[in-house]
């Protein structure tokens, strides 16, 4: 499994760029958001990465960073979104976007990823949230304003901030110690950006 990505880019064109690596030239499918955040064709990159393996073809996937990389992982875990589909997901909205809609119920916003109608964003929704409960993480009400120091009204919207990270794989212990730090009366996408943020310095 390749696992990163650490080279020049030689091409980079909608949908795809390709990093050369010890004389290789790689190809990874990516996202517009990621193809915006690299440099220069000419420049170095680093890029995460996922391999599909399929009976006609092995590629791979190529992203700016993990939280977009779990986010892809688990949108792939739904029936009826392949790779064409998640990567549209994730070209239209962030991974912060993707998890405050689905644990908001926020199907309309889903629908702005082509190739995504109303009843696949549904399911999105649906079955990310049923994965969450199978995992035995919820989103915590109770006790937030001890654990961070910080009033009711703030808690509400950390409390939305933790059941949205939980949509990308952390549990409520992994992301506390992280928010400690971060103005609670932030909006919640942007709480959960910092959050990953801080997460991904470790």
């Amino acid at each position: 499994m390749i696992y990163s990505l650490n080279g020049k880019i030689i091409h980079a064109e909608p949908g795809f760029v390709v990093i050369e690596c010890a004389g290789v030239g790689y190809k990874c499918m990516a996202t517009m958001n990621t193809l915006r955040s690299l440099p220069r064709v000419g420049e170095n990159a680093m890029l995460y990465t996922h391999m599909l393996v399929r009976e006609d073809a092995v590629e791979l996937c190529g992203f700016a960073d993990t939280a977009e990389m779990n986010c892809f992982k688990m949108l792939m875990s739904i029936s009826g979104v392949g790779a064409k589909v998640a990567l549209s997901i994730l070209s239209a909205l962030s991974p912060e976007q993707v998890a405050l809609a689905v644990s908001l119920g926020d199907s309309k916003s889903l629908t702005k990823a082509g190739g995504v109608g109303n009843k696949l964003a549904q399911r999105i929704i649906l079955e990310l949230k049923d994965k969450i409960k199978k995992l035995g993480i919820a989103s915590p009400s109770a006790g937030i304003e001890e654990s961070i120091s910080v009033t009711p009204q703030a808690a509400g919207n950390i409390s939305q901030a933790i059941g949205a990270l939980a949509v990308l794989g952390y549990t409520p212990d992994e992301v506390l110690p992280f928010m400690k730090d971060i103005d609670p009366s932030l909006p919640v996408e942007r709480i959960i950006a910092e959050t990953l943020k801080a997460i991904g310095k470790q």
